[in-house]
């Protein structure tokens, strides 16, 4: 009767490892050169200030009053409707300009933002994120300047464009900076 006060009243009992050695503590990462901290914060101050001068241009193009063309102006909110409009044009080289020039606003997004956030690397987080940010400039765009106007088709096409940045330099940098 004494032995069964002292077992354990679960069914379930403890497992105990064969040797009273504490766990190995976990290897530590390697340490980097120096050569190679200074290598990535050069890196990232240089992607930081072609971000800000990405910002700026963007800023300039899409948030300046437009007051002649705002008898010309209308919001989109159905997808494609300002792309089929584009394409309706009897000049192929206005499409290619607001077409390609929506393309190539959203590339440099997608190079820089995983070099300068490294959490959001991966093609939805920068996708995600690219749609969000264009779409806070599309309200601005909306609400506050005058002649210009909300577009969903500027907002797919730019995140289009940071979808092929990334692709193309964005995932590949980042990798390089942030090993």
């Amino acid at each position: 009767m004494a032995r069964a006060a002292l077992r354990p009243r679960s069914a379930f009992r403890l497992r105990t490892s064969k040797s009273d050695k504490p766990d190995p503590e976990p290897a530590a990462e390697p340490r980097r050169s120096p050569l190679a901290v200074v290598r990535r914060l050069v890196a990232m101050v240089a992607a930081f200030a072609f971000m800000v001068a990405f910002a700026v241009v963007l800023a300039r193009l899409t948030l300046e009053p437009s007051p002649a063309s705002e008898a010309l102006t209308h919001t989109n909110l159905h997808p494609g409707r300002s792309l089929r409009a584009y394409l309706d044009q009897p000049e192929l080289r206005d499409a290619v300009k607001q077409i390609g020039g929506n393309l190539l606003l959203g590339v440099p997004f997608g190079v820089l933002v995983p070099i300068v956030a490294p959490r959001t690397r991966g093609v939805l987080r920068v996708l995600l994120l690219t749609a969000v940010v264009m779409l806070m400039v599309e309200f601005a765009q909306g609400a506050l300047i005058t002649g210009r106007a909300f577009d969903i088709d500027d907002v797919i096409l730019n995140t289009t464009g940071a979808l092929i940045g990334y692709l193309l330099l964005g995932r590949r940098l980042s990798r390089a900076v942030h090993r």
